[in-house]
């Protein structure tokens, strides 16, 4: 009896391990945070909110997640590590508790000229190995049906592993790329003219491309090939010169001493720029190729990137190309009619592959979609494809903001797949503003109080009952409702679109009007973007900020981005009789110790880089020289430590008063980045805060029509109010204004709305409802209709 008694203690009692059950952070001061303490608890949805800049992504994916990062990293051997990104520690002192986290964040897929929606997932390795054993005729393995592998042929003498000796003639290894394409789908044209100037020499800076200067060593590889001459204008050149100069094979030649391999321009430009996808090259370069290449389908390959082989063997009388052009939920609705046991296990895994992408709200997506064109959105909920099925259990799930680019109709859908992750034993942990998704969190933790310098704390932590009655700006602001215009704006005109088909618009006749703020709504995928970009975006006096990425390096901050810096050193310039050029970090005013960078990066081979304050500036990265120049009683590297109100008002009035620059700052402050620092690096700004900054450089050109593709993105609910106001001053100025947008509050306050559907892909593309926000509301027509009717309380 008393042994049973104490094995029945033994049993009851907890056992150690169990009491692992908080990830504690103490001591935080990455970034903007203050010294803070926390525990969060494991295997539940903790939710982080706070105002845009309040340090949620500085804790939880600069601190907890990329210590986990960095510690998983150092299992690995020395040898290893040396080809891995060298992760610094966080400033923090204690961690505990942590484990194996994984990110899915808001960056963009690879913008490769070869990716695709089928190639970045599982799906189109599983089509392949599909059709390499069903196709009819058999044309060959899997590798005959991808189009990055080139078909090639082989001769000579094979060894095999045991040394044997076989003499091969013409063996053929199966590739599935369209030989005139390369696997691209395009071909392209380019325009002469753009490429040179045909009334100068080479000498004379003849090429136009960007980076080819006439003293640079790219265009003297040409002068002094021997081919061409220098110093004749192009349009003087023989038959013989004009194809050396534009079509020459790579050929060895020494020029000055120095061996170099010529090649004609026009390869050389394919090879460096129109072989790269268009939306990673950098934006003087795109502008470029914009110019000098038209772009269209393969002839050969119908834009298919495929060989005739891959193109003609067919299941049931689809070929591959067919199968990756349908709409996904298509698809894995013919996958289901397939019934063959020889591979049912690969028609089991394809079709849970495809059901998962409708199970996201991407299922209007198809295979072929070049991977590019994916919003942020959109890649984000790709890359939660691998994980939904994982058999992982204890993993750290780190989302920045899953809602964007969600219809509210498929933020319940996100949610639902939020918590089966964590009812399988994860912990997730979810930066995030929309209250939708607040909601359904275990754990709500509210940093702030405000931005930048102002905030880095914790405000509140607790469940969401508890955040209501807080006290704190989110916990005012979450039940906010803004009530639908009664007054719209009369418009001045309209402006026009007719037949609209690209993608999946279905031949689509709207009037936009102009003079009044318009939001264009509509699912995920029911082809507002098409509709705006396609048909709006490319006309003149339209401004377009649409949600591509500011590329930037830690010398890029919003002054140099926003061409603020331009003024500011100006000013400095004429104040104290010197050279502009002595007040850029970048320039002749850079420290010479660091280089301008403020840190001296120190590479310990396969240890991680050391990155200290550079003594002699002390971070500040100019001269001491330049920072005895002063201006309005400040010299340059205080006023680049100015967040962006201050120095509004700093340039706005007084003796240090400059139009030019507090025009700029003013567009910044506009857009909710006034506590953002003028040299604060661009990599260490949020995605959010990239995406205002950005409009704020954009509202400055001039155009009569401003197209914004989802403002909120990243914004708090207490900001949301600030863009509103913004909105209407840009309309109230004489501007039109259109909005592609999913949040309520923008839709409610809109002079007109366009809405897109019903649904999405080929169940989308045409307008189901035009009118005031009021009339959508008291029609319930549409699925925004019934999600605006609840949010404004009808």
């Amino acid at each position: 009896m008393s042994m049973a008694t104490s094995a029945d203690a033994r049993q009851a009692a907890p056992h150690v391990a169990d009491s692992h059950d908080l990830i504690r952070v103490h001591g935080a001061r990455e970034n903007n945070l203050k010294d803070i303490s926390i525990e969060i608890p494991k295997r539940r949805l903790t939710v982080f909110t706070g105002v845009s800049g309040s340090g949620k992504s500085s804790l939880v994916f600069d601190t907890i997640a990329a210590e986990s990062q960095r510690m998983i990293n150092e299992t690995y051997s020395a040898f290893l590590q040396g080809f891995m990104p060298s992760l610094a520690r966080p400033d923090v002192d204690v961690l505990e508790g942590l484990t194996t986290a994984i990110i899915v964040d808001q960056e963009r897929m690879g913008a490769n000229a070869r990716s695709t929606v089928g190639t970045v997932t599982d799906a189109n390795a599983i089509l392949r190995v599909l059709f390499s054993r069903l196709g009819s005729p058999y044309v060959g393995p899997p590798t005959a049906f991808s189009f990055n592998v080139p078909t090639r042929k082989a001769s000579g003498v094979m060894t095999s592993a045991t040394g044997e000796k076989t003499i091969v003639r013409e063996a053929i290894y199966h590739g599935g790329m369209c030989p005139r394409c390369e696997g691209r789908g395009t071909v392209s044209d380019i325009d002469l003219t753009q490429l040179y100037d045909e009334t100068k020499s080479l000498n004379e800076g003849a090429i136009l491309v960007p980076g080819y200067t006439a003293d640079g060593w790219l265009v003297r590889t040409f002068s002094e090939s021997g081919f061409v001459d220098g110093n004749k204008p192009i349009r003087d050149y023989t038959d013989k010169e004009l194809h050396a100069f534009l079509h020459k094979e790579p050929t060895k030649i020494r020029a000055k001493g120095i061996n170099l391999t010529y090649e004609g321009l026009i390869p050389k430009i394919r090879k460096s720029m129109l072989s790269k996808d268009i939306d990673s090259l950098q934006p003087h370069i795109r502008a470029f190729v914009e110019r000098l290449a038209t772009f269209a389908p393969c002839p050969e390959c119908g834009g298919t990137r495929l060989s005739e082989g891959a193109r003609t063997s067919k299941i049931k009388g689809l070929t591959i190309a067919d199968a990756c052009s349908m709409q996904i939920t298509d698809l894995a609705e013919w996958i289901r009619g397939l019934s063959e046991p020889t591979v049912a296990p690969l028609l089991n895994a394809l079709g849970e592959n495809l059901d998962a992408f409708v199970e996201l709200g991407l299922g209007y997506l198809s295979l072929d979609r070049p991977s590019g064109t994916l919003s942020g959105g959109e890649s984000q909920r790709i890359k939660m494809l691998r994980h939904l099925g994982s058999s992982l259990t204890d993993v750290t799930y780190v989302f920045d903001e899953p809602t964007i680019g969600l219809h509210p109709h498929d933020i319940q859908r996100m949610n639902e797949l939020l918590l089966r992750l964590r009812d399988k034993g994860n912990t997730v942990l979810v930066v995030e503003h929309k209250p939708e998704m607040i909601a359904i969190a275990d754990h709500v933790v509210d940093l702030g109080p405000g931005a930048g310098s102002g905030g880095g704390t914790i405000c509140f932590e607790g469940t969401i009952d508890g955040l209501r009655g807080s006290g704190t700006v989110t916990g005012r602001h979450i039940e906010d409702r803004v009530t639908v215009k009664e007054a719209v704006r009369t418009p001045s005109g309209t402006l026009e679109v007719r037949g609209a088909s690209i993608h999946n618009l279905q031949a689509v006749d709207v009037d936009i009007p102009l003079g009044v703020l318009v939001a264009v709504t509509g699912v995920a995928g029911s082809g507002k973007s098409s509709l705006i970009h396609g048909s709006v975006s490319g006309r003149e006096g339209v401004v377009a900020i649409d949600q591509s990425a500011i590329r930037g390096s830690r010398r890029s901050n919003p002054a140099t981005y926003t061409g603020l810096l331009e003024p500011i050193r100006k000013a400095f310039a004429k104040a104290n009789g010197v050279k502009p050029a002595l007040f850029s970090a970048n320039s002749e005013g850079a420290c010479p110790t660091c280089n301008g960078n403020g840190m001296i990066f120190t590479e310990l081979g396969f240890m991680e880089t050391v990155s200290t304050p550079c003594e002699d500036c002390g971070g500040k990265r100019f001269q001491a020289e330049v920072l005895e120049y002063r201006f309005g009683g400040l010299n340059i590297a205080e006023v680049l430590d100015l967040p962006v109100s201050e120095a509004h008002t700093f340039f706005g009035k007084g003796g240090a008063k400059t139009p030019a620059a507090a025009a700029i700052l003013a567009r910044m402050e506009d857009v909710g980045l006034g506590y953002v620092s003028l040299g604060q690096p661009l990599t260490t700004l949020s995605g959010g805060e990239r995406q205002r900054l950005k409009l704020a450089n954009q509202m400055g050109e001039q155009g009569g029509v401003y197209v914004l593709d989802e403002p909120t993105s990243g914004l708090h609910l207490a900001d949301v109010e600030q863009l509103l106001g913004m909105l209407d001053r840009l309309v109230d100025s004489g501007k039109s204004v259109i909005v592609i947008e999913h949040h309520q509050a923008v839709m409610a306050h809109a002079d007109w709305i366009i809405d897109l559907g019903p649904g999405a892909g080929h169940d989308g593309g045409r307008i189901v409802f035009e009118g005031t926000p009021a009339e959508l509301v008291a029609a319930k027509s549409t699925l925004t209709g019934e999600h605006l009717a609840a949010y404004v309380g009808a």
